[in-house]
């Protein structure tokens, strides 16, 4: 029994020394709808680490997607549509330059026309890249029919550098 029991130990020590496998799924068709609706407008940054974080694996090796072969759709409904708003530039720059850098390689970014009219905001509001839909509700219900998956960024603080967790 106590042979058995260590020959046990062994062999799962050894499986769990190996460590992990690095594997490459074969992902199809690229389509997805980012949901953004963040308590904070700051928040925009984390919500645009999620896009980087769906793009960039899928433009680099083995995959080597063009961008222009993926559908991404990012819909806003909450308080990070002021960072969307042209009058807005100059405290959210270095978010407006991300999204317009994705928008030039092909991300939608659509704002919710209910919520846009509850800041006083029209379609002149926004940047030339920046689509205002009706309702983002409806957006996501039929990108959604038509073979989008949702993505909800869960938008947490961080507490810790990556360094001190390590």
């Amino acid at each position: 029994m106590f042979r058995a029991c260590l020959a046990l130990l062994l062999v799962t020590s050894v499986i769990s020394a190996r460590g992990g496998n690095l594997s490459f799924p074969e992902y199809r068709d690229p389509k997805v709808v980012f949901d953004f609706f963040f308590a904070d407008p700051r928040h925009i940054g984390s919500g645009l680490q999620w896009v980087r974080s769906y793009m960039n694996p899928l433009t680099e090796s083995p995959y080597d997607l063009a961008p222009e072969f993926m559908q991404i759709v990012v819909v806003s409904h909450g308080t990070e549509m002021v960072t969307f708003a042209k009058h807005n530039y100059e405290k959210y720059r270095d978010s407006v330059e991300r999204m317009r850098y994705y928008a030039s390689l092909g991300v939608k970014f659509k704002v919710c026309g209910l919520a846009a009219s509850d800041y006083g905001y029209n379609a002149d509001t926004f940047y030339d890249f920046v689509d205002v839909i009706p309702s983002s509700m409806a957006e996501m219900a039929d990108l959604q029919q038509r073979g989008y998956g949702l993505v909800i960024p869960q938008i947490l603080e961080k507490r810790f550098t990556i360094d001190e967790i390590r």
